[in-house]
């Protein structure tokens, strides 16, 4: 099955998502953290590490940490959780390298390994993690579907799948307020930073796009998770999706 989302490109329709990710975030690598920071008006490190206080309930020496882009997402992990390891992935080769220079200037580069990893077909073998991790990544997804089954295959049983999704608030009065920042706020603040017009126009359709609340807990059950729920952050602007892998 097809979602809208997997077919909101940056460019065009001739080529893959995938490639399109990766040319998209190699030309924004060099002011993706201070563009994410700038359009979530520095709210953006309280939803990553309240989010991953959930998994102190579950089992997390090992971690994946999925479309790590510049680890902000495994670095945060590491601080809160203390795991024994954190394998951080990511398809855009700019983007690792950045992380990488963070993680080594932190001192952490036995505790965070960065990978080049497709999440759709992950070299890792069947019950390898305690847990996996994704921070605004499953959008940029080729392939939904086969991720989160490649997600679940490398889950230890009882494993906890954690994904937090920039989403559209669904009440007033944040709905109306959320759609002027992302016409009028967003291209503003994004030219700050950016001359890539392309990122800013595939975010707020991937956004639009994105399967909501109810719609990704069924895509979830589908592709054998059990136990899912969602917490939303700042009223919808982020949700928070939990979901574990059943034990046999």
């Amino acid at each position: 099955m097809n979602y809208k989302v997997e077919t909101v490109n940056p460019y065009n329709a001739s080529h893959s998502k995938k490639k399109q990710m990766v040319h998209l975030f190699n030309d924004i690598a060099p002011v993706y953290d201070k563009l994410s920071d700038t359009l979530s008006l520095g709210i953006d490190y309280y939803w990553r590490s309240d989010a991953l206080k959930e998994l102190r309930k579950y089992p997390h020496d090992q971690i994946l940490d999925i479309a790590t882009g510049t680890a902000n997402f495994a670095i945060i992990a590491r601080k809160i959780l203390r795991p024994k390891k954190i394998t951080a992935i990511d398809i855009c080769p700019h983007m690792l390298e950045i992380g990488q220079q963070k993680v080594k200037s932190k001192g952490l580069q036995n505790l965070i390994t960065l990978e080049k990893q497709d999440c759709a077909n992950l070299t890792y073998i069947d019950n390898s993690f305690d847990s996996a991790i994704t921070c605004f990544g499953v959008r940029n997804f080729e392939n939904i579907d086969k991720s989160f089954q490649e997600v679940l295959r490398v889950l230890k049983p009882g494993g906890l799948f954690l994904s937090l999704e920039l989403t559209k608030p669904e009440k007033a009065p944040m709905k109306q307020l959320h759609t002027i920042y992302c016409r009028h706020v967003i291209p503003a603040l994004a030219r700050l930073h950016s001359n890539e017009g392309h990122s800013c126009d595939y975010l707020l359709s991937s956004i639009a796009a994105f399967p909501q609340g109810r719609e990704m807990m069924l895509i979830l059950k589908k592709n054998g998770f059990t136990n899912i729920r969602l917490r939303r952050y700042t009223l919808g602007v982020v949700t928070l999706y939990l979901a574990e892998k059943p034990f046999d």
